[in-house]
């Protein structure tokens, strides 16, 4: 059986990445969800599952200097090394998996489009949610964009778990305050129309 690191190679081996389905050339929700942190250009950023994907470039252009990317799949980072030239060696590139890496510092946000909804056993969800506990520090802030209810069922041929702000907040548990909910309508390469939800959350500082 293909496992979750065999899947997404395969992913990106077959496709270009600008023509999958969950690619953004302009992840303006996701940039304006992280300014509404009001976290300074020296904080410490993590994007879970951001592989190929543009958020990255955006951070850079607005002065971010602590950047990580993390993927389960080498080819995604190797598509954004490639295409930000040298600036790559601004950022940390951790090729491994959300639920088993062992995070060696905490970052001040914790940004996840699309990762957390492909976790459709509990004992996934609650893997993800300690490391959260383990990789966010106290004060800073979650957020988390999964299909909502009207969105797809699957995606790149595996099931998901669609969720509702209850959910979503049920899930991320008691160390963390929702802050925010925001829909989006996210229009797919093919032009097809995939609706997500988006949760910003807070963890305790105490």
């Amino acid at each position: 059986m293909e496992d979750r690191r065999q899947h997404w190679e395969r992913a990106y081996r077959d496709r270009d990445p600008d023509s999958v389905s969950w690619y953004q050339e302009n992840p303006a929700r996701s940039l304006i969800l992280i300014g509404e942190t009001g976290v300074q250009p020296e904080a410490s950023i993590i994007d879970v599952g951001g592989g190929a994907g543009r958020l990255v470039d955006r951070l850079l252009e607005l002065g971010f200097t602590r950047l990580t990317v993390l993927d389960i799949a080498a080819t995604a980072l190797t598509y954004a090394q490639e295409r930000l030239g040298v600036r790559s060696r601004e950022v940390t590139w951790l090729e491994t998996d959300v639920l088993e890496h062992h995070f060696e510092h905490p970052y001040a946000v914790w940004h996840d489009r699309a990762v957390f909804h492909f976790l459709t056993d509990q004992a996934d969800r609650d893997r993800y949610v300690s490391q959260l506990e383990t990789a966010v520090e106290p004060g800073g802030h979650v957020i988390l964009a999964t299909f909502s209810p009207d969105g797809p069922e699957s995606c790149s041929g595996l099931p998901v778990q669609r969720h509702s702000p209850e959910s979503l907040t049920e899930c991320v548990g008691l160390g963390f305050t929702a802050v925010d909910f925001q829909e989006e309508a996210h229009h797919t390469p093919s032009g097809g129309v995939q609706h997500f939800l988006y949760g910003r959350f807070r963890r305790a500082t105490g």
